[in-house]
């Protein structure tokens, strides 16, 4: 009896280990190869051919290597570049790639240990050659965008032509500084030429200010000249008007000629509070003061 129960023990443990050798499963998010003898024979749930769940290989001579069918986040480590205007710049980038071949992938790079560190040094050489015909600026803002899509076309090209088996999603600068030595003496530079052009800009608006208010003077100084001349003028024909009124006047009526210039000397006289005058009561120089307008008669 227990001969019996050890015997269909040692088959079902069989059983479960060439199971276990036989069935295997692909996620979803998985693509796997399947090796013979160190050969791989055929692809499972490949991005053009998805077939994703339980399969079968033939136990003990067929293995499977499992890819990341995702796409996957490398990033590289820093590189100091030189840019086009001498400038030395420590880089940071990172990459999204996929495997979009995975039969190439794995003859060309084996796993993806050996894959990251493949296209980490084809990165870091476009980066040298696409970023070394930039000025510093431009890789710190002005084109990095334009930068990027550069560096991106090459690494793929460069991808495609080893036949690495991937896809290049996208190659982004996380971070471009000034290497820790260089900074302090380019933050001075970049201080002075800020100074520079401040210095220019305010000696411009200077300028213009002068300018400004030197047109506004004789703007005002005409406005003066051309008011004072027009009230001269106006004032000379008030003048004549009212001496021609006057004339006419007094040559119609001579006592009224006579008590308008009395009138005139009793305002002048007494418009000088300071000016003590001694005169008769009966001086002719009051004869309105007695007798009203018709004193002069």
């Amino acid at each position: 009896m227990n001969r019996r129960y050890m015997t269909w023990a040692i088959l079902a443990l069989g059983v479960l280990v060439l199971l276990a050798n036989t069935l295997f499963v692909v996620e979803q998010r998985q693509q796997a190869i399947v090796v013979r003898f160190g050969e791989p024979v055929r692809v499972i749930n490949a991005p053009s051919r998805p077939a994703p769940g339980l399969k079968i290989k033939a136990p003990f001579i067929e293995n499977v290597i499992k890819f990341d069918k995702r796409n996957i986040a490398l990033e590289s480590a820093q590189e100091e570049i030189i840019a086009a205007d001498q400038e030395r710049l420590v880089v940071d980038a990172f990459i999204r790639y996929r495997i979009s071949d995975p039969l190439q992938f794995y003859r060309t790079l084996r796993d993806e240990r050996i894959a990251n560190d493949r296209i980490e040094r084809l990165v870091n050489s476009s980066l040298r050659q696409v970023l070394g015909t930039a000025t510093s600026n431009d890789i710190i803002s002005g084109r990095r965008g334009q930068l990027m899509q550069l560096t991106k076309t090459d690494v793929s090209n460069r991808a495609k032509s080893s036949r690495l088996g991937i896809e290049i999603i996208d190659v982004r600068i996380k971070r471009a500084d000034l290497p820790t030595a260089n900074q302090q003496a380019v933050f001075g530079r970049m201080q002075t030429a800020r100074q520079q052009m401040a210095a220019q800009i305010r000696g411009v608006g200077e300028q213009r200010k002068r300018e400004i208010i030197a047109a506004a003077d004789k703007e005002v100084a005409i406005t003066l000249a051309t008011a004072q001349e027009e009230a001269d003028r106006t004032r000379g024909e008030g003048d004549a008007q009212r001496t021609q009124i006057f004339a006419r006047a007094f040559g119609k009526d001579p006592s009224f000629a006579s008590f308008y210039r009395s009138m005139q000397a009793y305002e002048e006289s007494l418009a000088q509070g300071d000016t003590t005058m001694v005169l008769s009561p009966d001086s002719a120089f009051f004869r309105y003061f007695e007798r009203g307008p018709g004193g002069g008669r």
